[in-house]
């Protein structure tokens, strides 16, 4: 005969049930399952960006600073972080004074976008003083992770994409090399950039001539420095690298003027609206463009900089270690990978 099971007494059947209700709701904790979003612990982080000045273009590229605060704040949405913004305005003192009201905010983390040593440094030491971590865009803020561009990178990308465009279309041709743009802007380090190109090209095209011609920022100085090198050149290919996108642009025009548009192959650097375009844009790098002799540009991705940046803080609010550098990864786009980099805005 089968004997009843006996009955839990209740005291004790109310503390096994207070008992797994206290370890299901530690395990909805640990895991953030079921939790409102109100409960979820949010950060406040502060970004202090270069600058804000409508047209001026940042790192030798084609981007601006409301282009970089717009990534920050398209990035921050999927996050628990409430984004506090300031404007560097590319001053020290300015600088300075954005990190004393974010400390007097009491922010849980400072974003810093400035070039300036003295002025990070100052920066740098009065967030430790206050407790609150720092990370450091491009230039280094003493004691802080640091994300940064990667100018001999980027020319490295340039450099080997000329060299490989000229095995395949050119072999055994004679052929020469050009680097033109603001080959000297030292604040914006385009010389390591430039550094970049020529080291790739001198390591794949050992017999190719090497000339760097410097606009000093004008592009009204391409077309005749250019084409004062291809009248010195009339038999030879042409590889050109720019510095930047606009440059890569005037070079082109220069090329077609002159008709040497079948002696020239271009690679220009940053990948910004002026080279793929928007919806109603002209696009030099487009799928229905891909006999450009613009073949291709490196992509900087300033316009999506919240994106890489925002991530790394995060790990740091929530204790998790970082590299003490993190760089762009850098990337060749052309017309056939340029969809997948930056998709037409109707289909994003």
């Amino acid at each position: 005969m089968r004997l009843p099971t006996p009955a839990i007494p209740r005291g004790r059947r109310c503390r096994r049930v207070r008992g797994a209700l206290a370890i299901l709701v530690a395990a909805v904790i640990v895991v953030g399952i079921g939790l409102p979003a109100s409960a979820q612990r949010r950060w406040v982080v502060a970004f202090a960006n270069l600058t804000e000045e409508p047209g001026v273009t940042l790192e030798g590229t084609g981007f601006t600073g409301p282009e970089v605060r717009e990534s920050f704040t398209l990035a921050a949405r999927p996050y628990p972080i409430d984004l506090v913004l300031y404007d560097n305005r590319r001053d020290d003192a300015r600088a300075a004074a954005n990190a004393e009201a974010a400390i007097a905010r009491r922010v849980d983390l400072y974003v810093q976008y400035h070039h300036g040593g003295t002025a990070n440094a100052t920066v740098g030491q009065k967030l430790k003083a206050a407790g609150i971590p720092a990370l450091a865009i491009n230039d280094p803020v003493p004691g802080a992770p640091l994300y940064a561009l990667d100018n001999a990178g980027a020319g490295r990308v340039a450099g080997e994409a000329l060299a490989q465009f000229a095995a395949r279309a050119w072999s055994g041709q004679s052929t020469v090399a050009v680097v033109i743009g603001r080959v000297s802007a030292a604040a914006e380090r385009v010389p390591e950039r430039v550094r970049g190109v020529t080291g790739a090209l001198r390591e794949r095209l050992p017999g190719a001539r090497l000339t760097t011609l410097d606009t000093h920022g004008n592009p009204a100085q391409v077309a005749p420095l250019l084409g004062a090198f291809l009248s010195a050149n009339p038999s030879r290919k042409v590889l050109i690298a720019a510095t930047d996108d606009a440059t890569a642009l005037a070079a082109k025009t220069a090329v077609e003027t002159v008709g040497r548009a079948l002696d020239a192959a271009i690679v220009g650097q940053g990948v910004d609206r002026t080279i793929h375009g928007g919806i109603n844009d002209r696009k030099e790098i487009d799928p229905a463009n891909r006999n450009s002799i613009v073949i291709g540009s490196v992509a900087f991705y300033l316009d999506r900089l919240g994106y890489e940046v925002l991530p790394l803080a995060l790990r740091m609010l929530r204790g998790e270690a970082v590299p003490s550098r993190t760089l762009t990864p850098h990337k060749l786009i052309t017309a056939a990978n340029v969809f997948i980099e930056y998709p037409p805005y109707d289909m994003n």
